[in-house]
């Protein structure tokens, strides 16, 4: 099989460059030729004799909006002069002009153009009308990209729903869930004292982009007023954030442990109690996977992308992001050490469930589905029965 990937980056450090990244690895060991048009390759990839990098280098170009357009136009044009060398493509949203086969989805431009948690409505200046501009381009072109694809892969259920509300078939959608590093994330005690954190409490953990409401810190914050005795680790950086102020006009900040742009989460979930994240706008995050991997119980809300992988046993789903009473009282049933401890053994299981190698494995059998699929249709004459049978809107799974 000759798979030829279009996406930025493929390299671990980056969530939708990771899933590129392992995606590659398996196609490799399955002695699969690739192509890979990016502009960021890991070095690993680089000299392998089953790769060839067609390099689009866009760094020195000034905003990501230049720099998408660039590699759009210039992916295009090698895909239309190279289109008949390759089996299958695989791209990721409105990457490219050229047309794929595959479109792996995690993010829903036109849905997050219309969300009320969008930066355009949260700031009134030339940054928000940037935002603004940026994300509607955005959804028109990537809703052309979608009608042009065999099949969408939606990374969660929120991705799925949001891709049909867009005018996407049903029929053309399949979810696979984003992996996890089940050897970097797991359960185990790290030394509070070594990271800075208070001991002998019960601490929580928030982690993200804590430069706009987005993420939802302040209702984390707020209800934090609610349960007196937990204390709160925040992962992001703090420059330009608003949340160190309010804490401290919330009569919280010694309970409060703003700790910057870190790179050891992998270890700071692993010296935390459970994981606070009710995101109110999320299309699949791996911050989740990651925490249910460390075994870490989960606070979450419906609005984030990926909840639905946190079962009852494993976790608490808001309904409603922005109740403060309810989260309140998630937070405090959380302090329970017993309960703490059973969750945890259930988070585990769950992300068990959804390995990187598992995740790659289910594209690639999608892959050789779709190329059976196509074979079957270009020569009649094969048996039906040799024919692979598509269920629409489905979560695909490893055979």
């Amino acid at each position: 099989m000759k798979l030829c990937i279009v996406t930025h980056k493929i390299q671990k450090g980056d969530g939708q460059g990771r899933v590129n990244y392992e995606v590659v690895l398996e196609a490799i060991r399955r002695g699969h030729h690739l192509t890979l048009l990016a502009s960021e390759i890991a070095p690993e990839l680089e000299q392998h004799s089953l790769v060839n990098w067609i390099s689009i280098p866009v760094n020195q170009y000034p905003s990501e909006f230049i720099r998408n357009f660039i590699f759009a136009k210039k992916s295009g044009e090698w895909l239309r002069q190279h289109r008949g060398e390759i089996d299958l493509i695989k791209v990721n949203g409105a990457i490219t002009r050229g047309t794929a086969d595959v479109n792996a989805v995690h993010f829903v431009h036109g849905s997050w153009w219309h969300s009320p948690s969008h930066i355009s409505r949260q700031r009134r200046d030339l940054y928000g009308l940037y935002q603004w501009l940026y994300t509607a381009i955005n959804a028109y072109v990537e809703k052309q990209a979608f009608q042009q694809t065999k099949i969408v892969i939606a990374v969660s259920t929120k991705v799925a729903e949001e891709l049909v509300n867009i005018g996407v078939p049903r029929d053309k959608i399949r979810v696979i869930v984003n992996g996890v590093d089940l050897q970097e994330f797991y359960p185990g005690a790290t030394s509070r004292q070594k990271l800075g954190l208070p001991e002998n409490v019960t601490l929580a953990l928030f982690a993200g982009d804590i430069r706009t409401t987005r993420k939802n810190l302040d209702t984390v914050l707020q209800a934090l007023v609610k349960v007196p005795n937990l204390h709160l680790a925040v992962v992001g950086t703090t420059e330009g954030s608003p949340f160190p102020e309010l804490a401290n006009s919330l009569g919280i900040s010694e309970r409060v442990h703003f700790l910057g742009y870190r790179r050891d989460i992998a270890e700071i979930m692993r010296a935390v109690d459970f994981f606070v994240f009710p995101s109110r706008y999320e299309a699949c995050s791996l911050v989740l996977l990651e925490a249910l991997a460390s075994g870490l119980p989960i606070i979450t809300a419906a609005a984030t992308g990926g909840a639905e992988l946190v079962t009852a046993e494993a976790g608490i789903i808001l309904p409603d992001t922005d109740d403060i009473d309810a989260l309140a009282a998630a937070l405090f049933s959380l302090q329970d050490d017993s309960l703490c401890q059973q969750m945890s053994k259930a988070a585990r299981t769950v992300a068990e469930q959804h390995s990187w190698t598992t995740m790659a494995q289910t594209y690639l059998d999608l892959f050789a589905e779709l190329i059976t699929n196509e074979e079957y249709s270009s020569h009649p004459h094969l048996s039906p029965s040799s024919r692979p049978i598509t269920l629409p809107y489905r979560t695909a799974s490893p055979n």
